[in-house]
C-alpha cells in the first residue's frame, strides 16, 4: 500500500474496475431472495447536486449491503424527459442566437432537443458514477425510449376507455412564458411585499357600499359576484342583494358560500371565477358567470374596457388602483406579504386562466393510493410523511395531464398537438423500466427513496398507477430524504450563491469521504444542515482507516489467513470480537431504518475508539495476527457501503483468502 491514501489515484481506477468486471448486474449473483430500486430518474437537464448526492448516498447504501447479504440485486438508473426544464433550456440555446422555436418549427425543434439530450442528457448519471454508486448501467433506461413511450402510450388509452380521461374547460395554472398549464404541484410559492387593497362596491338598491380586500385589484375587472360566508352575521342583512361592479358599471350578485374565510379583509371577497381556483369552485356552487380578462400571454384582454387592454397585469393594477382613486372607491391600503406563485422552472409569476385541457379522473384512483399506506402495505420513513400523503388525497382534484408545449409524449388522440404531463409518463417508472424476463424477476420494487417535494408530484402516481396497470403495489416502503439546507438553514440555490457542488466536495475530499460525511449528518429531522467540516472529519477518518490498516498489514506478513476459526487469546481480543459483533448488529438494526447517521457514527467508535486507540495499541504487546487481520476484513465489510473505494482497495491488499470484489464478500 502506498504510504498516504490518494483518493483521485484511485477511485476513477476501481470504478473501471467493478464495471469491467460487471459487478453492478444482478445477472451475475446466484441468489434467490431479491431486491430492487429504481433510481429517481434525474432531469435530462440535471446536474448533481447535494440533494441528489445525498439520495444517491442512502440507495448505494443499502444497495450495496443488501447485495452482501445475499440479495440478487438490481438498482435500475435512468433519467426523465422533463418537457418543460428540457424545452426551456433548449429554447435558451436558442435565444442566444436570436431564434425562437417557432423560427426552427415543430419538427426541427424536436430534433434540436434530441441533440441536445444526446450531447448533454446523461451527464449527471456520470456524476454519480464519480460518486461510486452501483446502479446496473447496462438497464438504463430514459422516458422516451420507444418501448417506454409505447407504454405510456397505452396508459393514456387504457384509462380514456375507462372513460377517466376527459376533455374541459376549465381555470388551470398558466404560465405565460412556458404557454402552458401547470398542475399546483409545480408551482414554487414565493413570498412578496405586496399591499392588500380595500374597495368599495356600491349596493344598487340602497346607499352604502360593501368592502372588499384584494391582493389584485386588476382581476375586479372580471368579477362576477361578491360573496360572503352565510355564518358571518356582519352580512345577514344583504342576501338576494345586488352591487355595482366598479369600472365596469355592471350589475353583480353577492352570493354566501362557505368556502369564504370571514378572518380574512372585511370577511367579504370579490368573486373572479375566470382567474381564481377557488372562485371557479364558487361558480359553480352558485351558477355564476365566467368572464376572463386575461390572456394566454398575460395581458389584459378585450373583456376590459379600452384603456386596460394590452397592458401587463402588473401595469393594469396600477391603472385601476388609480382610477378607484379617482372615484373614491378606494377605501385603504394595507401592507401584506403575499405567497405569489411561480412557474417552478422559468420562475415567472402564475396567471390562472381558463383554458381546455385533458384530466384524469381521480375519484377511484384516489382510493388505490390511500388503501395500501392506510392499511400498512406501504410503509413511510420517517412515519410522519404519511400524513402528508394521506391529507393530499382526501382532498385531491382530478388531475390536469396536457401540456401545451412541443417535447414531450404527445396525447395519442387525432388532431391533438398537447403532450402529456411529465408526471404522467414518470408515474409508470418502476415497472415501464423493465423488459418481461426483469418484470418477472425484479418488480415489484422493493424501496423507494425520494424527497418530500415530490410525495404527490410522483409516489401517489406510482401507488396508483402500479395497482392499475399491474395489480400490485410497486415498492412497500418509502425513504424519505432530508432536505439539504445551508449551514445556517437556508435553502440551496444555485442564483443565489448558496448552492454547494457535490463534484467539488469528490474532488477536494475524495468520493468516499463525501459520502461518509453526508451519511454522518442523517440525524433523523427532516433538514439536514450541511457542514462541510463534517467532510474534512470523514476525510481524517479515511486517511485514520489507510494508515491504520498499513499497520495491520505490516503486522500479518503471511499469506492466506483463515478467516473461518478464529481464536480469543487475550480478554482484549474477546472486547473487540464483541465489540464488532455489536458493531455490526447495530449498523444493521440502524440501515432497517435508514437511520444511516447512527449507523456511521456507531461505526466510527467503533474503529477510532475500540479498534485504534484500544485493540491495535494492546495488539503491538499481545500479538494476535488473526483476530487483527479478522476485525479489520469484517470492518471493511460493514463499511463497504458507505466508503466503497477504499474499503475495496484494502481488501485487495489483504492477505486471505478473497472473492472477485470486496462488494460480493458475504456482510
Amino acid at each position: 500500500m502506498n504510504k498516504h491514501h490518494q483518493p483521485q489515484e484511485i477511485e476513477e481506477r476501481i470504478y473501471r474496475f467493478w464495471e469491467k468486471k460487471n459487478l453492478f448486474n444482478p445477472d451475475i449473483l446466484h441468489y434467490k431472495k431479491r431486491y430492487t430500486v429504481v433510481l429517481p430518474p434525474p432531469n435530462v437537464t440535471g446536474r448533481l447536486h447535494m440533494g441528489h448526492a445525498l439520495n444517491g448516498v442512502c440507495q448505494d447504501v443499502i444497495v450495496r449491503q443488501k447485495r452482501m447479504q445475499g440479495f440478487k440485486t438490481l438498482w435500475l438508473p435512468g433519467t426523465d424527459h422533463a418537457g418543460i426544464a428540457t424545452q426551456n433550456v433548449v429554447e435558451k440555446d436558442l435565444k442566444k442566437r436570436g431564434l425562437t422555436r417557432f423560427d426552427l418549427g415543430k419538427k426541427e425543434f424536436i430534433k434540436k432537443v434530441w441533440q441536445w439530450k444526446k450531447e448533454y442528457g446523461n451527464i449527471i448519471l456520470g456524476q454519480y458514477k464519480k460518486m461510486g454508486v452501483s446502479c446496473d448501467w447496462s438497464r438504463t433506461r430514459f422516458t422516451m425510449d420507444k418501448e417506454y413511450a409505447k407504454r405510456v402510450k397505452e396508459a393514456f388509452l387504457h384509462y380514456y376507455k375507462k372513460g377517466w380521461i376527459y376533455q374541459a374547460n376549465r381555470a388551470v395554472n398558466w404560465c405565460p412564458r412556458c404557454q402552458t398549464s401547470l398542475s399546483d404541484l409545480e408551482l414554487e410559492h414565493k413570498e412578496e411585499k405586496t399591499n392588500l387593497w380595500y374597495i368599495k362596491y356600491p349596493l344598487k338598491e340602497s346607499r352604502g357600499f360593501i368592502t372588499v380586500a384584494t391582493t389584485r385589484p386588476e382581476t375586479m375587472l372580471g368579477d362576477t359576484a361578491i360573496a360572503v360566508n352565510p355564518k358571518d352575521e356582519r352580512y345577514k342583512n344583504i342576501k338576494d342583494k345586488k352591487v355595482i361592479l366598479p369600472l365596469q358599471n355592471r350589475e353583480i350578485p353577492i352570493v354566501q358560500d362557505r368556502l369564504i374565510e370571514m378572518d380574512f379583509g372585511t370577511g367579504a371577497v370579490k368573486v373572479t371565477p375566470a382567474h381564481d381556483l377557488r372562485d371557479e369552485q364558487i361558480k359553480n356552487n352558485h351558477e355564476l358567470k365566467s368572464v376572463q380578462i386575461i390572456s394566454e400571454k398575460g395581458l389584459m384582454n378585450e373583456e376590459c374596457p379600452k384603456k386596460y387592454q394590452g397592458l401587463k397585469t402588473d401595469q393594469a393594477r396600477e391603472e385601476v388602483i388609480k382610477d378607484l382613486k379617482k372615484i373614491n372607491l378606494l377605501e385603504k391600503v394595507e401592507d401584506y406579504v403575499h405567497a405569489v406563485p411561480k412557474c417552478y422552472r422559468c420562475n415567472s409569476t402564475i396567471e390562472i386562466i381558463p383554458s381546455l385541457q385533458w384530466f384524469l379522473k381521480m375519484d377511484e384512483l384516489a382510493k388505490k393510493a390511500l388503501e395500501p399506506v392506510q392499511k400498512k402495505k406501504i410503509k413511510f420513513y420517517p412515519n410522519n410523511f404519511k400524513k402528508s400523503y394521506i391529507n393530499w388525497l382526501k382532498d385531491v382534484k382530478d388531475w390536469c395531464i396536457s401540456r401545451q408545449i412541443w417535447w414531450g409524449h404527445e396525447i395519442p388522440i387525432k388532431k391533438e398537438t398537447d403532450v402529456l404531463d411529465t408526471w404522467f409518463s414518470s408515474a409508470l417508472w418502476p415497472f415501464a423500466t423493465m423488459n418481461e424476463k426483469d418484470f418477472k424477476t425484479f418488480y415489484p420494487t422493493d424501496t423507494l427513496f425520494t424527497a418530500r417535494d415530490i410525495i404527490n408530484f410522483w409516489v401517489v402516481r406510482m401507488v396508483f398507477s402500479g395497482q392499475e396497470f399491474t395489480n400490485k403495489l410497486p415498492f412497500s416502503k418509502v425513504y424519505i430524504h432530508p432536505t439539504v439546507l445551508t449551514k445556517d438553514g437556508q435553502r440551496m440555490s444555485k442564483s443565489l450563491g448558496t448552492g454547494i457542488d457535490p463534484i467539488s466536495l469528490i474532488d477536494r475530499y475524495g468520493a468516499d469521504a463525501t459520502r461518509f460525511g453526508l451519511a454522518y449528518q442523517v440525524t433523523g429531522g427532516q433538514d439536514l444542515k450541511f457542514s462541510e467540516e463534517t467532510i474534512l472529519m470523514a476525510k481524517k477518518f479515511c486517511n485514520k482507516l489507510w494508515n491504520a490498516s498499513r499497520f495491520v498489514l505490516l503486522q500479518c506478513p503471511k499469506k492466506n489467513y483463515s478467516m473461518t476459526s478464529i481464536t480469543a487469546k487475550t480478554s482484549h481480543d474477546r472486547r473487540i470480537l464483541k465489540k464488532l459483533i455489536e458493531t455490526k448488529k447495530g449498523v444493521e438494526k440502524d440501515l432497517e431504518v435508514f437511520s444511516y447517521g447512527k449507523a456511521s457514527h456507531k461505526i466510527y467508535h467503533f474503529f477510532w475508539h475500540d479498534f485504534c486507540d484500544i485493540y491495535i495499541e494492546k495488539s503491538k504487546k499481545e500479538k494476535n495476527e488473526k483476530i487483527l487481520i479478522y476485525t479489520l476484513f469484517s470492518l471493511l465489510k460493514i463499511l463497504h457501503p458507505f466508503t466503497p473505494f477504499i474499503t475495496e482497495e484494502i481488501y485487495q491488499k489483504l492477505p486471505i483468502k478473497k472473492k472477485e470484489s470486496l462488494m460480493i464478500e458475504k456482510w
